[in-house]
């Protein structure tokens, strides 16, 4: 694709995220929002992480956003024009098949009902993990405020390489302003930090590109146990905490199945630490004994993590499909009763 063709893509892409943003960057908190901003404005103006940003551009620059936003919120989303055809934002798939000999990769999907995410990138490789298709993106020329590093969507994995990078040093950055012990420093300790500095976040990176493929993989696996109908059932959720929560019952259950059975099996202990350093809100909440558990590994107790992982499988496969089960009884009327079972204390795990 020529430059000006790829200007003109590119930017059609970015109106799409804005208008989603204008639409849904309300629904954060106010700290992980201004967090996201800023990583945001660092993405937009070529800013290296770790680098100090000026506090009045950050702030004129904010102000011009959400100004752009107040005009966008209520505009369709935009066709997207690639060698004179034009197509839906969401037809994924016709839309790589044009892009992908041109070394593109496009992404548009849903974080949750009706939130919308979109992407364009450059490809670096297409494979397969598992007879699941996975695309690698690298440079990205079009994002939205949350860019997510890894998703499926329509059976395929999207890891987003630069999203990735960003994200682990967004996490040290935090970190650095504590420097305090736990699950992020033990990873750290892991890839020699000590010794190499920063250069241990450009292998922690990489290295955790893999546990992103692993999740996913482990997303296509309980979509497989759940069916289609968990889709139509998560589309039905109006109330955002609700989604959430059954976002998070899925999340652990491909945990569960796939990813840190994985790791363990692999002995891959800073994987697991870094994955830990993650393991937070309603994910916590749900899962305590995961939390206690992997306290009680890293004190020598290689047994603990396995058994809890064992349970886990087996609860929230059974949470999942309690849920499903009121979703075809009580149809779009469920969400009352899917939010009582999530919210029950028999949901959590100890």
């Amino acid at each position: 694709m020529n430059p000006c063709n790829l200007d003109l893509l590119a930017h059609a892409v970015q109106t799409n995220c804005h208008i989603a943003d204008a639409r849904h960057a309300s629904d954060m908190t106010l700290c992980i929002y201004l967090l996201q901003m800023r990583e945001f404005y660092r993405w937009e103006k070529g800013i290296a992480p770790m680098h100090s940003l000026s506090h009045d551009a950050v702030g004129a620059w904010l102000s011009a956003r959400e100004a752009l936003w107040n005009q966008l919120e209520e505009s369709p989303w935009q066709a997207l024009v690639v060698e004179e055809q034009s197509f839906d934002p969401f037809d994924v798939v016709s839309l790589n098949k044009m892009l992908q000999p041109q070394g593109l990769v496009y992404g548009a999907g849903f974080t949750g009902p009706g939130r919308a995410s979109f992407f364009l990138g450059e490809l670096t490789s297409v494979q397969q993990r598992d007879g699941v298709p996975l695309w690698v993106s690298g440079r990205e020329y079009a994002r939205g405020l949350s860019s997510p590093p890894a998703a499926l969507s329509n059976n395929t994995i999207f890891l987003r390489q630069e999203s990735l990078q960003r994200w682990v040093w967004e996490k040290y950055e935090t970190w650095t302003l504590r420097r305090s012990d736990g699950a992020f420093k033990s990873a750290l300790d892991a890839y020699d930090y000590a010794t190499i500095g920063e250069q241990a976040l450009e292998r922690m990176a990489q290295a955790q590109a893999e546990t992103l493929i692993l999740h996913e993989l482990g997303e296509a696996r309980v979509a497989s146990l759940l069916g289609p109908d968990w889709a139509d059932m998560r589309s039905a959720l109006s109330e955002r905490r609700t989604e959430l929560y059954a976002r998070a019952a899925r999340d652990l259950l491909a945990d569960c199945l796939v990813t840190l059975p994985t790791l363990l099996g692999r002995r891959d202990d800073a994987a697991l630490h870094f994955m830990f350093s993650n393991f937070d809100g309603l994910r916590a909440h749900l899962f305590p004994r995961l939390i206690n558990d992997y306290t009680a590994w890293c004190a020598g107790d290689r047994h603990a993590l396995p058994q809890a992982l064992a349970h886990g499988a087996m609860h929230w496969q059974q949470v999942c499909q309690q849920v499903l089960a009121l979703h075809h009884a009580q149809g779009d009327d469920a969400q009352v009763s899917i939010k009582q079972l999530l919210e029950s204390h028999a949901c959590v795990l100890q």
